[in-house]
């Protein structure tokens, strides 16, 4: 079991991934301090802001609670997915109390953007755009050397003798002079009784001894055991299940049902439709999850269809190129291109088609929740907990502080759970208020839902434009990228504005042209995306990293080296191809059946570059090895960066090979993993990670393995056939073995 649970882990079926652009759209407030002497259970924040009680009698902060049996608990203001973030955060703490690393627990915060705020976000609690280390990391040092100096400061009053002359180490408190010594649970009621200090000195770095180590991760016994909770797991006394009838295109109306032949089965209960924002649909309510899918397929329903989509994917695309023809909304321009692919030499064009993706996480998607008078209760996965809480509110018309949400284990996300729009965790309120229930309700999405009802990750199409003069020279570069925006309907962007996720690799793109442009059209459909893993990403790190194997080839050039002469002055970036070259053998011979390609990209303050060696096998492509490097600022668990850039590489290797959401007359044609296959496990290749020694503050690692893959894995393939390919996903094109 724990093999399975760590494998899953290591491959992205239980990863993270979110957006960008909330990173920044979601400012709304500074950074949050430190609040000291709050109650010891984090759900009882607001009811005892300076109590705490005998069996918890030491919280010397929002994050931390130690108990009497010398256990250290870390409250988590962020979703814990299979990402790690558990782990990382209670190492922070861990490595600033000096405790036992078998001590530290870890469990999931509430909804309280006061205290919990994720403070890239300003004043919104949530996990996304990998940056929960990143933006915690300050805050859990304070927190840890807070609660570490009142313990010293409790064992100094208790034995009368000097603060500076007491020791901490692996959870025991320890003075030379006297050989007294205690563990933690032996001084937090003292502890509890001291003022907090007003200031703290975090550890040097040299003094480290937990962070930058490999430790087992906290999760990884409950999950290996079956004990881990999650929302399917949830089993609340009364409870009942429901399955959702969803319309079968996008934008379509519900005009009646007859519900008699699913109400004559056994154990259902009720049927009633619901209208949200982002849907509508009839819930089936009963005693169990078969009965309400057994009585969510006997219902008829009539749909009105006359403003539903009924497009195909091979229209889009036919939409998309002609408005690639034309220049859009500009969002990067500097020098003068047009003028500068006048007087180019050579020119190469190029256009990259993208389909709609699916998040395909291991568990579909699900909410528990008991509505009440005047308040509601939440179980879940919950990754958006300020917007989330905030749109129940608004919906059922109660303050945001009556609705309680419990966070608990997600089983993967990639973006799905943290919906603009709270779509699923919505629908579940209306089913329950539409039912008048008092009982708590459980939502289950099947997998065939989970694929056929939206968000996708939006279909894209660039199109990219490069010149080169007399020597070779990249002396001008045109990107003209079209797609729907992920926060379209949204009050996160701002009218006439183009969507930073739709061009973020690009507006941003670190390499040194004396003439780009970037521009940008938006086009709205009624197919409903967000983000997924990596976001823009995804698309625009394809987009460049294979053009510029077009123009490296073109100029007769080594790869590395034509990045090198662009990224003039970009450390960082220079560190990681430096290192990629070394340790991937770039330089090494190789027989003809086997070729090397290469991508670098920087997404979420981070920077990846990958190697992908293939060979040629019977006309068949083995996928034999990846090398990934990556500087993520201070690797505060390497085991985890490791963990998080092999599954990154999994799940963009499966999207890259043959994930596609496609559409006929505006239905969805796939519906489960048959015709939407993840990666197998026979499939991923061996990968070797490389961290760049770093004395900068942590950077994200959920996402950023993801967008490397597929540029480094065509630009191999290319190298070895000498075929560009420039549609995903490879299907059909390219034989794998």
């Amino acid at each position: 079991m724990y093999h399975l649970i760590n494998h899953a882990d290591r491959f992205g079926l239980n990863n993270a991934g979110a957006t960008t652009s909330r990173r920044e759209i979601l400012k709304t407030g500074g950074a949050l301090s430190v609040a000291f002497f709050l109650p010891w259970s984090a759900e009882a924040v607001e009811k005892h802001p300076s109590q705490a009680d005998s069996s918890h009698p030491f919280a010397p902060n929002a994050f931390i609670r130690i108990t009497t049996d010398s256990l250290v608990t870390v409250i988590s203001k962020h979703l814990e997915m299979g990402q790690g973030v558990y782990t990382g955060l209670a190492t922070i703490v861990a490595e600033e109390l000096d405790a036992d690393w078998n001590q530290m627990r870890v469990e999931g915060a509430p909804a309280n953007a006061k205290l919990y705020a994720n403070l890239q976000w300003g004043g919104s609690q949530g996990t996304g755009g990998s940056g929960s280390i990143a933006n915690s990391f300050e805050q859990l040092q304070k927190a840890g050397a807070t609660a570490r100096a009142l313990l010293v400061s409790a064992a100094a009053k208790q034995w009368q003798v000097a603060a500076t002359d007491i020791n901490i180490r692996n959870g025991l408190v320890t003075h030379t002079g006297t050989g007294k010594s205690a563990k933690f649970g032996e001084l937090v009621e003292a502890a509890a009784k001291l003022p907090a200090p007003t200031t703290v000195q975090p550890k040097k770095r040299s003094e480290y001894r937990l962070i930058g180590t490999t430790l087992q991760r906290v999760d990884a016994r409950e999950k290996s055991s079956g004990k881990a909770v999650y929302t399917q797991d949830i089993q609340l006394p009364g409870m009942l299940t429901t399955v959702v009838a969803h319309p079968p295109r996008f934008g379509a109306e519900l005009k009646s049902f007859d519900a008699s032949k699913a109400t004559a089965i056994k154990g259902v209960q009720a049927v009633v439709a619901f209208k949200t924002a982002a849907r509508t649909g009839v819930a089936v309510i009963a005693n169990d999850f078969w009965s309400a899918k057994l009585g969510r397929d006997a219902v008829q329903i009539d749909w009105d269809e006359s403003k539903s989509f009924i497009r195909g994917s091979d229209e889009l695309l036919a939409q998309y190129r002609d408005l690639a023809k034309k220049p859009g909304q500009s969002v990067r321009n500097q020098g003068n291109v047009d003028q500068a692919l006048k007087a180019s030499a050579k020119t190469l064009e190029a256009t990259y088609e993208f389909p709609f993706l699916a998040h395909s996480s291991m568990e579909p998607l699900n909410c528990v929740v008991r509505v009440g008078s005047g308040e509601c209760e939440v179980w879940n996965g919950e990754q958006f907990q300020t917007n989330d809480q905030t749109t129940i509110a608004e919906f059922l018309n109660i303050p945001p502080s009556n609705v309680k949400i419990h966070q608990l284990y997600a089983g993967g996300s990639f973006g799905r759970r943290a919906n603009a729009f709270s779509d699923y965790v919505i629908e579940v309120v209306a089913i329950a208020k539409a039912a008048k229930l008092a009982v708590p309700l459980k939502l289950v999405w099947t997998r065939e839902q989970d694929m056929q009802a939206g968000f996708f990750r939006p279909m894209f199409l660039h199109r990219v434009t490069a010149g080169l003069d007399a020597h070779n020279n990249l002396i001008a570069w045109q990107h003209r990228v079209v797609g729907q925006s992920t926060l379209a309907g949204t009050n996160w962007l701002k009218k006439g504005e183009v969507d930073d996720a739709s061009v973020e690799g690009i507006k941003t793109l670190p390499y040194k042209i004396a003439n780009l442009s970037v521009d940008a059209h938006t086009p709205e459909l009624l197919v409903p995306v967000q983000w997924w893993r990596s976001v823009g990403s995804t698309h625009t790190a394809f987009g460049v990293e294979c053009f510029m194997n077009d123009i490296a080839r073109e100029a007769q050039q080594d790869p590395f080296e034509l990045r090198r002469k662009l990224l003039t002055g970009q450390s960082r970036h220079l560190g990681v191809l430096s290192l990629l070259e070394e340790k991937s053998g770039w330089k090494k011979p190789r027989d003809e059946n086997v070729a090397l390609g290469m991508a670098l990209h920087e997404s979420f303050n981070t920077v990846v570059g990958e190697v992908v060696r293939v060979r040629r096998v019977n006309d068949k492509i083995k996928i034999e090895h990846v090398t990934c490097v990556v500087d993520c600022g201070l690797a505060i668990n390497p085991n985890i960066i490791e963990m998080q850039m092999e599954s990154g590489i999994g799940y963009g290797l499966a999207a890259i090979l043959s994930g596609a959401i496609t559409f006929k007359n505006g239905y969805v044609q796939q519906s489960n993993f048959d015709d939407y296959p993840v990666l197998r496990l026979n499939q991923m290749p061996d990968v070797e990670v490389h961290i760049v020694p770093s004395a900068n503050k942590p950077t994200g690692v959920g996402e950023p393995g993801t967008p490397v893959i597929g540029p480094a894995l065509v630009n191999a393939i290319t190298t070895l056939t000498g075929k560009v390919f420039r549609t995903l996903p490879l299907t059909g094109q390219v034989v794998f073995v």
